[in-house]
């Protein structure tokens, strides 16, 4: 696995797209770490401080991604550094997608992404740029459709993506109308752990589960594992957490659900981060769902965790570890050796699956359809994996090799 990920993380992308905005300070690159399958998939982020490396290892995050999600193609992102917060985003995003539209309608598809917001600033400033969707060149690279079949999937992704969930079983509340895109990604992190007991043993039900971060994923996970019968005994957050050493009944995570303020926690008896920060990590738990950003997880915090009973930890984040390798760093090796890694283009595929759904032909736009469908898809590559190794140990290991045999 090792040799092969070497190779993979050393191969020059296919294309790098580099822009400076002539208004302002910003600065964007898509990559496109290769055009397999005709096409390439990836979100569009904005933040200071972001560099191209950054963007390279994220789009060869999203190939990995797409050998389990679908569609077969290749991994892609877009990231533009620049203030999210400043008054002149707006402008920087409309002449970032019209300078980057070509791409766009011919081979690459993106989507939202940190501080990018999907429903109400990706789709319609490409739409202002002449693209159908953001997800255009994904269907003309890879699907080759004839007109009428791409105005038909166009559409059903169209409406897929932003449907309000009616089914009270994936939402917490149909009055507030949460879409399929606010729920499926955490839905998928807590799925994951669900079927990992499924498939290694054991029973999710009393489980206790420690979430990280708050917002849209980690949010819906707490939601979903208490949903499933976990015991959610600590969530820790950018501005605070809540300890429960008992475990917060579902009612409880769905108040907190609720409450939240934007992508924040808010919630009564919360403590400051520090104390926290300091507490969560030597709670007894059995289940981790990192769900914040990306490398922050220390191999003391993994140590103080395992040594507390910890068995299975489900990414929400894409590279949780506090490691600077794009994939298998230090911290990241030395957890899969010791518990159960799902990695994290398994368990938080659940949006790109969900792309790949909506442009197949014809499917059911029913919430229990689409949820159903990110559950298997999620099942299928845990399996895959347990046929290749039923040890609770390596598993992100026997994952990366499954995967990167199909791309190299």
């Amino acid at each position: 696995m090792k040799e092969l990920l070497s190779k993979y993380e050393n191969k020059e992308p296919e294309i790098v797209f580099h822009w400076n905005d002539p208004e302002t300070e910003a600065e964007g690159w898509t990559v496109i770490n290769s055009l397999r399958g005709g096409a390439a998939g990836g979100g569009t982020r904005m933040r200071i401080g972001l560099d191209m490396n950054e963007v390279l290892s994220l789009a060869k995050t999203m190939e990995v991604k797409f050998t389990v999600s679908g569609p077969a193609i290749g991994g892609a992102k877009s990231g533009i550094n620049f203030d999210p917060n400043d008054p002149r985003k707006k402008g920087v995003l409309e002449r970032w997608y019209k300078a980057v539209s070509p791409l766009l309608k011919a081979y690459y598809g993106t989507g939202g992404d940190l501080n990018v917001d999907e429903i109400h600033e990706v789709i319609p400033i490409t739409e202002q740029s002449g693209v159908w969707h953001p997800q255009e060149g994904v269907f003309n690279g890879h699907f080759s459709p004839n007109e009428a079949d791409k105005i038909n999937r166009i559409g059903q992704l169209r409406h897929g993506v932003i449907k309000v969930l009616e089914n009270t079983n994936y939402s917490p509340d149909v009055s507030r109308k949460y879409t399929v895109a606010d729920m499926i990604t955490g839905y998928g992190v807590a799925e994951a752990v669900h079927h990992y007991y499924d498939i290694y043993g054991g029973d999710i039900k009393g489980k206790r589960a420690i979430v990280q971060g708050f917002g849209n994923v980690g949010a819906a996970a707490a939601y979903y594992l208490a949903q499933m019968g976990a015991k959610i005994v600590g969530i820790i957050d950018r501005v605070g957490g809540v300890i429960n050493k008992d475990g917060f009944s579902f009612e409880e995570i769905k108040t907190m659900f609720l409450t939240k303020d934007g992508n924040t926690l808010k919630a009564d008896n919360m403590i400051s981060f520090e104390e926290i920060n300091e507490k969560v990590w030597n709670l007894e738990c059995e289940i981790f769902a990192p769900c914040a950003a990306s490398r922050l997880i220390t191999k003391k915090q993994i140590s103080t965790m395992i040594d507390t009973g910890l068995e299975v930890i489900s990414c929400g984040a894409n590279v949780p570890f506090a490691d600077k390798e794009i994939f298998f760093g230090p911290i990241m090796e030395f957890t899969d050796s010791r518990v159960s890694l799902i990695p994290d283009f398994i368990s938080n595929c659940g949006m790109a699956r969900v792309f790949a759904y909506f442009m197949e032909r014809k499917v059911q736009m029913t919430d229990e359809a689409i949820f159903n469908d990110t559950s298997i898809t999620i099942k299928n590559a845990i399996q895959n994996t347990f046929d290749n190794n039923s040890t609770k140990t390596n598993i992100s290991n026997t994952a990366f090799e499954i995967a990167l045999k199909q791309l190299i």
